[in-house]
C-alpha cells in the first residue's frame, strides 16, 4: 500500500512539472506572438497575445509591460472617443498592474508619466516624473519631462489672459494691471521648469529639445516681467541665445548622425 501510494505521489508530480513545462512553453510562445504582431502593427492581435501571456503568468511583468505598451501605442492623444480614452484607461491599468508587483518598475513609472503626459493630466504625469528621477537620477529625459510639463501649465493661463486682454503678438503684458496676480504661480512653475532642463542638459549636454523648451521658459518668463522692461529686455535676449543654441547643437547632432 505504502509503495502503491508512493508511485502515485510520483506520478502526480511528474504530471505537474509536465503541465508546468507545458504552461512555460504557451507563455514563451504567447509573448513571441505578440511581439511578431506588435512590430507588423498588429495592435488587435498583439494584445489578444500578451493578455492570453497575463493569464498564464499572472506575475510576470514583462507580461504586463508589453500588453501597456501595446495599449499606449494605440491611444492616439487629443482624440476624445470612448474608443481612445478605453485605450489609455487598458495601458494606465496595465502599468498599475506592474508597479502593484514591483513598485520600483523604472519602465512602468515612466511610461505611466507619459501616457498621462499625452493625457494632460499634468499633475499626476509630474508626480511620476519625479519618483522616476528618484529611480534614475541620471537620466536626462525625466528632468527634460518635467520642464516640458512646467511650460505647459505656466504658458496656457498666460495664453489665456493674453485672450482676455486682446493683445496682439508683439505687445506684451508686462504693463497690464492683471500681469501680477498671473506672475507669483507662473514664476514659480518656470523657475522649476528651468532648473529641470539645466540639469538634463548638464547629463546630456547635446539634448537638442532641452534647449529648445529653455528658450520657451525664458519667453515665458520676459511676459510676465510686471513693469520692468528691462528685465523683459534680458529674458528674450536670453531666449534668443538658446534659440541659436538649439538650431547649431540640432546641426551637430545631424552631422553625427550621418557619420
Amino acid at each position: 500500500m505504502g509503495q502503491r501510494c508512493f508511485i502515485l505521489l510520483g506520478l502526480a508530480c511528474a504530471v505537474m512539472m509536465s503541465s508546468s513545462a507545458v504552461a512555460q512553453n504557451d507563455f514563451r510562445e504567447e509573448l513571441n506572438l505578440g511581439v511578431k504582431a506588435y512590430k507588423a502593427s498588429r495592435f488587435e492581435d498583439a494584445v489578444t497575445h500578451f493578455k492570453n501571456a497575463t493569464v498564464l503568468e499572472p506575475q510576470n511583468t514583462v507580461a504586463h509591460l508589453y500588453l501597456a505598451t501595446t495599449y499606449a501605442a494605440e491611444y492616439i492623444p487629443g482624440v476624445e472617443t470612448p474608443e481612445n480614452l478605453r485605450f489609455a484607461d487598458d495601458a494606465a491599468l496595465e502599468y498599475q498592474n506592474i508597479l502593484d508587483l514591483d513598485p520600483k518598475s523604472r519602465d512602468a513609472t515612466k511610461g505611466l508619466a507619459t501616457l498621462y503626459l499625452q493625457a494632460k493630466r499634468f499633475e499626476e504625469s509630474k508626480s511620476l516624473f519625479l519618483k522616476a528621477i528618484d529611480l534614475e537620477p541620471d537620466n536626462p529625459e525625466n528632468y527634460y519631462s518635467i520642464g516640458v510639463i512646467d511650460w505647459i501649465q505656466a504658458y496656457a493661463p498666460r495664453m489665456k489672459l493674453r485672450e482676455k486682454l486682446g493683445l496682439k503678438d508683439d505687445q506684451s503684458l508686462i504693463q497690464s494691471p492683471e500681469c501680477p496676480a498671473l506672475r507669483g504661480p507662473n514664476l514659480a512653475l518656470i523657475k522649476d521648469g528651468m532648473d529641470a532642463l539645466t540639469k538634463a542638459i548638464q547629463l546630456h549636454p547635446d539634448y537638442d529639445d532641452a534647449m529648445a523648451y529653455m528658450n520657451l521658459l525664458y519667453r515665458e518668463r520676459a511676459d510676465i516681467q510686471c513693469g520692468d522692461p528691462a528685465r523683459r529686455s534680458t529674458d528674450l535676449e536670453a531666449a534668443d541665445y538658446w534659440v541659436d543654441l538649439t538650431v547649431s547643437t540640432k546641426k551637430s547632432n545631424a552631422a553625427k548622425a550621418d557619420r
